[in-house]
């Protein structure tokens, strides 16, 4: 599936997942949008192994998966790493979301 404008993936998200290792064990930041949370669909964030049907933006050998079934609702998002007072964590952008809780995570369309 080839999406007008896929997620990008900023140099302090490609950074932070050199720091932890990630491609050194084969694993790449999974992002992926399941429904539930507090506003109909939430992110999942997480390490695992990439898969043959994920899109993977590449940089320096890290990587950023994100299956097809999420595709669509992540065109054009960003995503980025953050460290705030309450702390550090990768965050989507995404320009498709009509509104989104204050947790960040959750999300509607």
């Amino acid at each position: 599936m080839e999406l007008a404008l896929p997620p990008k993936v900023t140099d302090r998200a490609f950074a932070r997942l050199a720091e932890i290792g990630a491609a050194g064990d084969g694993q790449a930041l999974r992002v992926a949008v399941e429904g539930g949370g507090c506003s109909g669909f939430q992110y999942e964030i997480k390490l695992d192994t990439p898969a043959e049907d994920d899109l993977i933006l590449e940089k320096a050998g890290e990587k950023v998966v994100v299956d097809s079934v999420s595709l669509p609702f992540l065109e054009n998002a960003v995503i980025d790493f953050t460290e705030e007072l309450i702390g550090a964590r990768f965050i989507i952008e995404n320009p498709n979301a009509t509104s989104s809780c204050g947790c960040g995570t959750s999300f509607s369309m």
